[in-house]
Protein backbone atom coordinates (compact mmCIF):
# COMPACT_ATOMS: atom_id res chain seq x y z
CA UNK A 1 0.00 0.00 0.00
CA UNK A 2 1.51 3.39 -0.80
CA UNK A 3 2.11 5.73 1.83
CA UNK A 4 0.60 8.92 0.52
CA UNK A 5 -3.01 6.65 1.06
CA UNK A 6 -4.68 6.21 4.85
CA UNK A 7 -6.41 2.94 5.65
CA UNK A 8 -9.72 2.48 6.38
CA UNK A 9 -9.24 1.79 10.13
CA UNK A 10 -7.04 4.82 10.52
CA UNK A 11 -9.72 6.66 8.56
CA UNK A 12 -12.66 5.92 10.97
CA UNK A 13 -10.10 6.73 14.10
CA UNK A 14 -9.39 10.04 12.59
CA UNK A 15 -13.24 10.41 11.57
CA UNK A 16 -14.63 9.37 15.12
CA UNK A 17 -12.04 12.31 16.69
CA UNK A 18 -13.12 14.70 14.37
CA UNK A 19 -16.65 14.07 14.75
CA UNK A 20 -16.70 13.29 18.61
CA UNK A 21 -18.20 16.52 20.95
CA UNK A 22 -17.09 15.16 23.89
CA UNK A 23 -16.45 17.80 26.56
CA UNK A 24 -13.63 17.74 29.41
CA UNK A 25 -15.73 16.59 32.17
CA UNK A 26 -16.86 13.42 29.96
CA UNK A 27 -13.65 12.57 29.31
CA UNK A 28 -12.30 12.61 33.14
CA UNK A 29 -15.63 10.76 33.84
CA UNK A 30 -14.40 8.13 31.23
CA UNK A 31 -11.18 8.05 32.95
CA UNK A 32 -12.53 7.54 36.32
CA UNK A 33 -14.26 4.51 34.96
CA UNK A 34 -11.29 3.30 33.10
CA UNK A 35 -12.88 3.34 29.85
CA UNK A 36 -9.90 5.24 28.12
CA UNK A 37 -7.03 2.97 27.31
CA UNK A 38 -3.19 3.85 27.24
CA UNK A 39 -2.13 5.62 24.65
CA UNK A 40 1.45 5.42 22.91
CA UNK A 41 3.58 6.84 25.04
CA UNK A 42 2.64 5.97 28.16
CA UNK A 43 6.14 4.84 30.24
CA UNK A 44 6.17 1.13 31.70
CA UNK A 45 7.97 1.33 35.10
CA UNK A 46 10.11 -1.93 35.26
CA UNK A 47 11.69 -3.01 38.24
CA UNK A 48 15.41 -2.94 38.07
CA UNK A 49 17.10 -6.39 38.71
CA UNK A 50 20.70 -6.00 40.10
CA UNK A 51 23.06 -8.97 39.33
CA UNK A 52 25.66 -9.76 41.85
CA UNK A 53 27.99 -11.84 39.56
CA UNK A 54 30.37 -12.88 42.26
CA UNK A 55 32.91 -15.09 40.25
CA UNK A 56 33.40 -11.59 37.70
CA UNK A 57 33.77 -9.48 40.78
CA UNK A 58 36.66 -12.50 42.18
CA UNK A 59 38.34 -12.71 38.95
CA UNK A 60 38.77 -8.99 38.60
CA UNK A 61 39.77 -8.80 42.14
CA UNK A 62 42.67 -11.19 41.08
CA UNK A 63 43.56 -9.03 37.93
CA UNK A 64 44.32 -6.18 40.16
CA UNK A 65 46.29 -8.31 42.70
CA UNK A 66 50.35 -8.28 41.89
CA UNK A 67 52.76 -10.55 43.18
CA UNK A 68 54.20 -7.87 45.67
CA UNK A 69 56.31 -7.52 48.45
CA UNK A 70 55.08 -6.57 51.95
CA UNK A 71 57.30 -3.56 52.14
CA UNK A 72 55.59 -2.13 49.15
CA UNK A 73 52.16 -2.97 50.17
CA UNK A 74 52.41 -2.15 53.94
CA UNK A 75 48.74 -4.00 53.97
CA UNK A 76 48.05 -5.30 57.43
CA UNK A 77 44.30 -6.45 59.10
CA UNK A 78 44.06 -5.69 62.88
CA UNK A 79 41.51 -6.13 65.25
CA UNK A 80 41.22 -2.98 67.99
CA UNK A 81 43.47 -2.55 70.76
CA UNK A 82 42.69 -4.15 73.73
CA UNK A 83 40.36 -1.53 76.00
CA UNK A 84 41.70 -0.50 79.38
CA UNK A 85 38.10 0.18 80.33
CA UNK A 86 37.08 -2.93 79.27
CA UNK A 87 39.10 -4.78 81.02
CA UNK A 88 38.75 -3.23 84.27
CA UNK A 89 34.97 -3.69 83.81
CA UNK A 90 35.64 -7.65 83.13
CA UNK A 91 34.25 -7.68 79.62
CA UNK A 92 35.41 -10.35 77.48
CA UNK A 93 37.33 -8.52 73.87
CA UNK A 94 34.14 -10.48 71.47
CA UNK A 95 31.61 -9.37 73.96
CA UNK A 96 33.21 -5.64 73.96
CA UNK A 97 33.52 -5.62 70.39
CA UNK A 98 30.03 -6.44 69.42
CA UNK A 99 28.59 -3.72 71.61
CA UNK A 100 29.71 -1.07 69.39
CA UNK A 101 26.63 0.78 68.58
CA UNK A 102 27.27 1.82 64.95
CA UNK A 103 25.17 4.86 64.81
CA UNK A 104 27.05 6.03 67.81
CA UNK A 105 30.01 8.50 66.27
CA UNK A 106 32.15 8.98 69.06
CA UNK A 107 31.55 4.84 70.05
CA UNK A 108 32.51 4.49 65.90
CA UNK A 109 35.61 6.38 65.79
CA UNK A 110 37.04 5.87 69.19
CA UNK A 111 36.87 2.04 68.09
CA UNK A 112 39.02 3.23 64.58
CA UNK A 113 41.48 5.08 66.79
CA UNK A 114 41.91 1.60 68.95
CA UNK A 115 42.27 -0.25 65.63
CA UNK A 116 44.55 2.02 64.38
CA UNK A 117 46.87 1.78 67.96
CA UNK A 118 46.70 -2.13 67.47
CA UNK A 119 48.02 -1.91 63.73
CA UNK A 120 51.16 0.71 64.51
CA UNK A 121 51.78 -1.98 67.13
CA UNK A 122 52.06 -4.81 65.50
CA UNK A 123 53.62 -2.96 62.19
CA UNK A 124 56.56 -0.93 64.10
CA UNK A 125 58.31 -4.38 65.37
CA UNK A 126 57.91 -5.62 61.90
CA UNK A 127 59.56 -2.56 60.29
CA UNK A 128 62.59 -2.68 62.52
CA UNK A 129 63.18 -6.36 61.94
CA UNK A 130 63.37 -5.18 58.10
CA UNK A 131 65.51 -2.34 59.42
CA UNK A 132 63.73 0.20 57.82
CA UNK A 133 63.77 3.72 59.54
CA UNK A 134 60.03 4.39 61.04
CA UNK A 135 61.70 7.99 62.26
CA UNK A 136 61.86 11.29 60.26
CA UNK A 137 64.84 12.60 60.01
CA UNK A 138 65.45 16.07 61.37
CA UNK A 139 66.79 17.52 58.04
CA UNK A 140 63.82 15.96 55.76
CA UNK A 141 61.49 17.91 53.56
CA UNK A 142 57.85 16.17 52.45
CA UNK A 143 57.03 16.51 48.79
CA UNK A 144 54.63 18.83 48.73
CA UNK A 145 51.13 18.43 46.47
CA UNK A 146 51.36 21.34 44.64
CA UNK A 147 53.82 22.79 42.36
CA UNK A 148 56.28 25.23 43.38
CA UNK A 149 54.83 27.59 40.83
CA UNK A 150 51.59 26.94 41.78
CA UNK A 151 52.78 27.69 45.60
CA UNK A 152 53.90 30.92 44.02
CA UNK A 153 50.87 31.65 41.99
CA UNK A 154 49.02 31.46 45.08
CA UNK A 155 51.54 34.02 46.97
CA UNK A 156 51.70 36.33 44.98
CA UNK A 157 48.01 36.57 44.71
CA UNK A 158 47.69 36.87 48.84
CA UNK A 159 50.21 39.23 48.26
CA UNK A 160 48.60 41.08 45.73
CA UNK A 161 45.41 40.78 48.53
CA UNK A 162 47.40 42.42 51.26
CA UNK A 163 48.49 44.93 49.28
CA UNK A 164 44.68 46.00 48.27
CA UNK A 165 43.36 46.41 52.05
CA UNK A 166 46.76 47.87 52.99
CA UNK A 167 45.99 50.75 50.54
CA UNK A 168 42.33 50.66 51.28
CA UNK A 169 43.42 51.28 54.72
CA UNK A 170 45.93 53.87 53.85
CA UNK A 171 42.90 55.46 51.54
CA UNK A 172 40.73 55.63 54.54
CA UNK A 173 42.89 57.10 56.71
CA UNK A 174 44.04 59.69 54.07
CA UNK A 175 40.43 60.83 53.92
CA UNK A 176 39.73 60.97 57.45
CA UNK A 177 42.74 63.28 58.17
CA UNK A 178 41.68 65.22 55.41
CA UNK A 179 38.73 65.89 57.01
CA UNK A 180 39.77 66.47 60.01
CA UNK A 181 42.21 68.98 58.31
CA UNK A 182 39.91 70.94 56.77
CA UNK A 183 38.22 70.91 60.56
CA UNK A 184 41.28 72.30 62.25
CA UNK A 185 41.59 74.59 58.85
CA UNK A 186 38.57 76.20 59.13
CA UNK A 187 38.85 76.40 63.12
CA UNK A 188 42.23 78.59 62.95
CA UNK A 189 40.63 80.50 60.09
CA UNK A 190 37.54 81.25 62.40
CA UNK A 191 39.82 82.09 65.00
CA UNK A 192 42.33 84.41 63.14
CA UNK A 193 39.04 86.34 62.13
CA UNK A 194 37.40 86.67 65.43
CA UNK A 195 40.94 87.96 66.68
CA UNK A 196 41.25 90.36 63.98
CA UNK A 197 37.91 91.67 64.82
CA UNK A 198 38.95 92.58 67.85
CA UNK A 199 42.06 94.09 67.65
CA UNK A 200 40.35 96.35 65.01
CA UNK A 201 37.90 97.22 67.26
CA UNK A 202 40.57 97.85 70.30
CA UNK A 203 42.52 99.77 67.37
CA UNK A 204 39.69 101.91 66.84
CA UNK A 205 38.64 102.89 70.69
CA UNK A 206 42.73 103.85 71.20
CA UNK A 207 42.28 106.06 67.79
CA UNK A 208 39.28 107.84 69.27
CA UNK A 209 40.75 108.22 72.78
CA UNK A 210 38.27 105.86 74.44
CA UNK A 211 41.15 103.51 75.64
CA UNK A 212 44.62 104.55 76.41
CA UNK A 213 45.47 100.71 76.57
CA UNK A 214 47.74 99.17 73.78
CA UNK A 215 47.25 95.30 75.13
CA UNK A 216 46.04 94.94 71.59
CA UNK A 217 49.87 94.88 69.99
CA UNK A 218 51.11 91.80 72.00
CA UNK A 219 48.47 89.70 71.21
CA UNK A 220 48.91 86.28 72.14
CA UNK A 221 52.44 87.19 74.50
CA UNK A 222 50.42 89.61 76.43
CA UNK A 223 47.31 86.99 77.46
CA UNK A 224 49.94 84.39 78.38
CA UNK A 225 51.88 86.91 80.46
CA UNK A 226 48.61 88.04 82.66
CA UNK A 227 48.13 84.61 82.92
CA UNK A 228 51.35 83.31 84.80
CA UNK A 229 51.67 86.28 86.47
CA UNK A 230 48.20 85.47 87.94
CA UNK A 231 47.32 89.35 89.51
CA UNK A 232 50.32 88.79 91.45
CA UNK A 233 53.26 90.95 92.48
CA UNK A 234 53.48 94.56 92.81
CA UNK A 235 51.86 97.44 90.67
CA UNK A 236 55.04 98.10 88.75
CA UNK A 237 55.29 94.23 87.76
CA UNK A 238 51.64 94.35 86.57
CA UNK A 239 52.26 97.25 84.67
CA UNK A 240 53.02 96.26 80.93
CA UNK A 241 56.04 96.48 78.81
CA UNK A 242 55.84 98.92 75.81
CA UNK A 243 55.53 97.51 72.86
CA UNK A 244 58.82 99.52 71.05
CA UNK A 245 60.85 98.87 74.14
CA UNK A 246 60.22 95.00 73.78
CA UNK A 247 61.26 95.13 69.97
CA UNK A 248 64.14 96.59 70.82
CA UNK A 249 64.90 94.57 73.54
CA UNK A 250 64.37 91.30 71.26
CA UNK A 251 66.90 92.94 68.25
CA UNK A 252 69.64 94.53 70.50
CA UNK A 253 69.40 92.41 73.97
CA UNK A 254 70.20 92.67 77.41
CA UNK A 255 73.75 93.88 79.05
CA UNK A 256 73.73 97.99 79.13
CA UNK A 257 75.79 100.43 77.06
CA UNK A 258 77.91 99.19 74.57
CA UNK A 259 79.30 101.99 72.82
CA UNK A 260 82.68 102.57 73.61
CA UNK A 261 84.15 99.70 75.14
CA UNK A 262 87.01 99.65 72.70
CA UNK A 263 88.20 103.05 73.73
CA UNK A 264 91.55 103.58 75.54
CA UNK A 265 91.81 104.43 79.53
CA UNK A 266 94.35 105.81 81.10
CA UNK A 267 95.29 102.48 82.80
CA UNK A 268 95.42 100.54 79.07
CA UNK A 269 97.47 103.63 77.88
CA UNK A 270 100.18 102.97 80.91
CA UNK A 271 100.21 99.26 80.29
CA UNK A 272 102.99 98.07 78.42
CA UNK A 273 103.16 94.50 79.27
CA UNK A 274 102.28 93.36 75.59
CA UNK A 275 105.26 95.49 73.90
CA UNK A 276 108.24 93.51 72.16
CA UNK A 277 110.81 95.17 70.98
CA UNK A 278 112.20 92.53 68.39
CA UNK A 279 108.94 92.41 66.89
CA UNK A 280 109.20 96.17 66.59
CA UNK A 281 112.03 97.27 65.48
CA UNK A 282 112.76 94.00 63.00
CA UNK A 283 114.22 94.93 59.80
CA UNK A 284 112.05 92.56 57.96
CA UNK A 285 109.14 94.50 59.65
CA UNK A 286 107.27 95.75 56.49
CA UNK A 287 104.15 97.25 58.18
CA UNK A 288 105.72 97.42 61.43
CA UNK A 289 104.72 95.14 63.13
CA UNK A 290 107.86 92.53 63.41
CA UNK A 291 108.65 89.56 62.56
CA UNK A 292 109.50 88.20 58.89
CA UNK A 293 108.42 89.23 55.88
CA UNK A 294 104.99 88.34 54.60
CA UNK A 295 104.93 86.33 57.93
CA UNK A 296 101.07 87.41 58.86
CA UNK A 297 100.02 87.70 55.04
CA UNK A 298 96.27 87.62 55.07
CA UNK A 299 95.11 84.43 53.35
CA UNK A 300 92.84 84.09 50.35
CA UNK A 301 89.23 83.76 50.31
CA UNK A 302 88.90 80.20 49.76
CA UNK A 303 91.30 79.14 52.38
CA UNK A 304 89.34 81.47 54.91
CA UNK A 305 86.30 79.39 54.32
CA UNK A 306 88.27 76.38 54.93
CA UNK A 307 89.52 77.50 57.91
CA UNK A 308 85.86 78.39 59.06
CA UNK A 309 84.61 74.66 58.12
CA UNK A 310 87.39 72.99 59.97
CA UNK A 311 86.54 75.35 62.81
CA UNK A 312 82.88 74.36 62.64
CA UNK A 313 83.56 70.74 62.56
Amino acid sequence: MDRGVTSESESESLSDLEGSDLSDLELQEAFSKGLLKPGLNVVEETEKQCVNNVVGLKQCLEDFKKDLKWVERLDMTNGPAADIIAEAEGKAVGQENSNIDPEDDFQREVFFYRQAQATTLSALPRLQRLKIATKRPSDYFAEMAKSDQQMQKIREKMLSKQTAIEKSEKAKQLRALRKYGKKVQVEVIQKRQKEKKAMMTAVKKYQKGLSDKLDFLEGDKASSTSKKEGGGGSAQQKRKMNAKRKYKNEKFGFGGRKKGLKRNTKESYDDVSSFKAKIAHSKNDRFGKGGKKHANKRPGKRNRQKMKNRSRN
